[in-house]
């Protein structure tokens, strides 16, 4: 089969996601007990840390290792190097994948849609590797592909063998890295997320009693809507889940747990569950500048405007801090001085630190939230004299 290549989606759209391990100074609250190897709890809409162990000691993948999958597939499905209702064959190395399974075999023509519900929702292997021979021609390039993504996100300390999961020597991960996967994964492909909230899913001909999302959170929390579960003997049981909760004055909270190394699959859900509240309940969101409102105003030389707005694009600034401390912020703007014309709208333009006392508790970037021309050749020169005065 040929292979289909994707296009990598590289770190200059990491400036779009909120600031990922800014990790706040000030005396935070102490997590509950968590019965992991490794755990990390995640504020997706502040970008901050609230909770973490061990984040950065390898680990096993298991079927974690499918958040990466799922990413090269739906990235040639943008690129429309494949389509949703195109159909694939099943090899026979696809039909004989051991473990989680969707019960395809190479009598059928499945279309793209229903193998990647069965990778997502079934965690199936067979669908999985039938994807990957699908997109990059072989499971060997595929694999290929997922490390390349994977350097090109920056996920620094992570090696691909697989594409399923199963394990294998060097095929490794850490939670800081799925942190990293799972929320580019959400920010990158909207419109593929409804996978990882379905809780039933079963392939015409195939076992219904298989057609359960083993994310079990699903069935227990309205606000949890992803993402992933995994499991081998070497791996324990994991679980990458998130949950968005509506706020009074804030809008949509989002939390990332992952929960590595339990002994369950009882004890990854209650675990995950109990990081995920202690989060919400722990910390207040506060939000200090709603989606594209100026942070500020600084003035411009040798342009057409005589100012620029700068702010956070797409998306409103906002902070956990702990429980009850949101009147004791303060914010200062730390920028370039003079600012000079041309400014492209979208241009890094400084930081917003935020502070609790001495202490930070996040840096947000800020961009140009509109572009200022060069003023004429009249209008510089003047600018020129001015500065040179000033």
């Amino acid at each position: 089969m040929k292979p289909i290549y994707s296009t990598l989606r590289v770190l200059a759209v990491a400036a779009a996601v909120a600031p990922v391990f800014a990790m706040a100074q000030v005396a935070a609250p102490v997590p509950p007990e968590i019965a992991a190897r490794n755990y990390l709890l995640v504020d997706v809409t502040a970008g901050q840390v609230l909770g973490a162990k061990d984040i950065d000691a390898p680990v096993e993948q298991a079927s974690l290792t499918k958040l990466m999958s799922a990413y090269v597939v739906f990235d040639a499905l943008r690129a429309k190097k494949i389509t949703l209702e195109q159909t694939m064959p099943v090899s026979e190395r696809a039909w004989k994948m051991p473990g989680s399974r969707m019960f395809i075999d190479p009598k059928m023509q499945v279309p793209v849609n229903d193998l990647i519900s069965g990778m997502i929702i079934q965690s199936g292997n067979d669908a999985t590797m039938a994807l990957a021979e699908a997109v990059g021609g072989t499971a060997e390039n595929f694999v290929k592909m997922m490390n390349d993504q994977a350097k090109a996100l920056g996920m620094k300390n992570t090696a691909y063998k697989n594409p399923e999961g199963l394990t294998e020597p060097g095929h490794l991960t850490t939670a800081r890295d799925l942190s990293i996967l799972a929320q580019r994964l959400m920010h990158d492909f909207p419109e593929y997320m409804h996978y990882y909230a379905t809780k039933h899913y079963a392939y015409p001909g195939t076992p219904a009693s298989n057609g359960s999302n083993r994310n079990t959170l699903l069935f227990r929390d309205p606000t949890v809507d992803g993402l992933k579960t995994g499991h081998t003997s070497a791996a324990g049981y994991c679980l990458v889940a998130t949950a968005k909760r509506d706020l009074p004055n804030v809008g949509q909270r989002r939390l990332l747990s992952i929960v590595l190394g339990t002994a369950s699959e009882k004890a990854r859900a209650n675990e995950s569950q109990k990081l995920l509240n202690w989060g919400y309940t722990a910390y207040d969101a506060v939000k200090l500048f709603d989606a594209d409102q100026p942070v500020a105003t600084p003035v411009v030389w040798k342009g057409a405007a005589n100012a620029v707005k700068i702010g956070r694009e797409g998306g409103p600034i906002v902070v956990s801090v702990p429980s009850g401390s949101g009147g004791k912020l303060t914010t200062e703007v730390v920028r370039q001085d003079p600012l000079i014309a041309p400014i492209a709208k979208g241009q890094a333009m400084g930081t917003l630190k935020v502070k609790m006392g001495a202490d930070t508790v996040a840096e947000v970037p800020l961009v140009a939230l509109e572009a200022v021309e060069q003023a004429g050749f009249f209008g510089r020169l003047w600018d020129t004299i001015r500065l040179w005065i000033k």
